[in-house]
């Protein structure tokens, strides 16, 4: 049996026991290791697996993902996400759908500080839900707004996302956070737009709020300031060049420690909590990327990666055609499986045929990021709608689904312009440069 037959054999063998619930990182090592064994040698295998579990364990370059979890968790805890979602409230609830875009800019606000769709979607559902339940918005619009909102978590920096991408392909981490400012900034216009436009045609699906006074409005700015000081700290460093990545995730988490204590809003129990949750996420994103470099290797003997190359640069059609078969295969892996565990299988494959067709990497890092954002609210997985679903157990999954699916038109609007434009993305990264 050739080597790509067996590599073949081993990618259809992860997809059905992805399929089985079993563990990602589990299944990609141990597909690797079994891969790997038949094709090389079983000695080599085993001692290749342990050496990369090792070395991406002991990384001194992803610490920088346990401390921007823990800064995530530790906003949530501490209650500067209820305070970012208060002060979008009394700026914007009184609008049509006033509540929705609150929650968009809301959303917007904590992905700043958090770098997780799921934490950001779980969080502004305990926050936002009740508030639009109360002003009787229709379940759809409700949910689909903080399913989709969430998604902004992995592309306004910090991101987890980013920070894997930029490990595997040796990107810079700094200038991929800056790439995603912008886009962010574009995507949460554009969920309000869409925002807009629903609750103008089907006005019954919302309630308007009461105004709030000026005093109201600037009392509650305390919330805002918080999380614009935390950005500030963290994205103004590696602008500059102060901080290192890994620097500036431990100065947010120190900082955002610091206010929760000046503050008096952290509990014992939210500071326990925090760092179990911080350890627990963590290490699941440690062994996924531990268990996708053994599934690497195993696909580096295979020669696909390299014979896919060779086929895509023999394509006689214009590189913008082989990148949108790239979007949409990827589009596709994103809505069957875990959002990480799609960047882990196809970026050892598709990354060498993007720079070989003149891409920028940076570029791409920021549309693969927002090809995930779309499978996070698509079924059959849509981590952010079963996330969403956990915490309105009364609103079916079907009808989430279905909400998030009209803010999906404004990602698909958002690689659009991407594509057409790519200084987007890359104009605050090359001011880094």
């Amino acid at each position: 049996m050739t080597p790509t037959a067996v590599g073949i054999i081993g990618f259809f063998v992860l997809v059905a026991l992805m399929f089985m619930r079993i563990p990602v990182g589990f299944v990609m090592a141990v597909v690797g290791v079994l891969g790997f064994g038949i094709l090389v040698s079983w000695d080599a295998a085993f001692l290749l697996t342990a050496r990369d579990f090792f070395s991406i364990f002991g990384s001194y370059n992803l610490t920088v993902i346990p401390l921007f979890v823990f800064m995530g968790q530790l906003t949530h805890h501490s209650g500067i996400s209820g305070r970012l979602f208060n002060a979008a409230n009394k700026f914007m609830g009184h609008l049509p759908g006033g509540l929705a875009i609150a929650t968009v800019g809301a959303c917007a606000g904590f992905s700043a500080i958090c770098g997780s769709t799921s934490a950001t979607a779980a969080t502004m559902a305990s926050v936002a839900l009740p508030e639009m339940k109360k002003y009787n918005y229709d379940p759809a619009l409700a949910t689909g707004v903080v399913a989709a909102g969430g998604s902004l978590g992995i592309l306004i920096p910090p991101s987890t996302i980013f920070i894997v991408y930029g490990i595997m392909t040796e990107q810079s981490i700094g200038k991929l956070f800056m790439a995603g400012v912008l886009p962010g900034i574009v995507l949460t216009v554009l969920f309000i737009v869409t925002i807009i436009i629903w609750t103008k045609l089907r006005p019954e699906m919302v309630t308007l709020a009461p105004k709030s006074s000026w005093k109201e409005k600037i009392a509650s700015l305390s919330g805002v300031i918080e999380t614009l000081v935390l950005f500030v700290l963290v994205m103004g460093g590696l602008f500059i060049g102060i901080f290192t990545p890994t620097e500036a995730a431990a100065i947010g988490a120190f900082g955002t420690l610091t206010i929760a204590l000046i503050n008096r809003n952290l509990t014992w129990k939210g500071f326990l909590q925090s760092l179990y949750e911080t350890t627990r996420i963590s290490c699941m994103i440690m062994v996924i990327v531990a268990g996708a470099t053994v599934f690497g290797h195993f696909l580096a003997v295979t020669e696909i990666p390299t014979n896919i190359g060779e086929w895509a640069a023999g394509l006689q059609v214009p590189r913008q055609v082989v990148m949108a078969i790239i979007i949409l295969i990827c589009l596709i892996m994103g809505c069957l499986m875990d959002s990480l565990a799609m960047i882990m299988l196809t970026i050892p494959i598709f990354f060498p045929v993007v720079t070989s067709l003149g891409f920028d990497p940076i570029w791409f890092g920021v549309i693969i990021v927002l090809v995930t954002e779309m499978g996070v609210v698509t079924p059959p997985v849509g981590i952010n709608v079963y996330v969403v679903g956990g915490v309105a157990r009364d609103v079916p999954l079907h009808v989430i689904f279905r909400g998030a699916a009209h803010l999906l038109i404004a990602q698909l609007a958002t690689a659009l312009l991407l594509i057409l434009f790519p200084g987007i993305a890359l104009y605050l990264p090359r001011l880094i440069h």
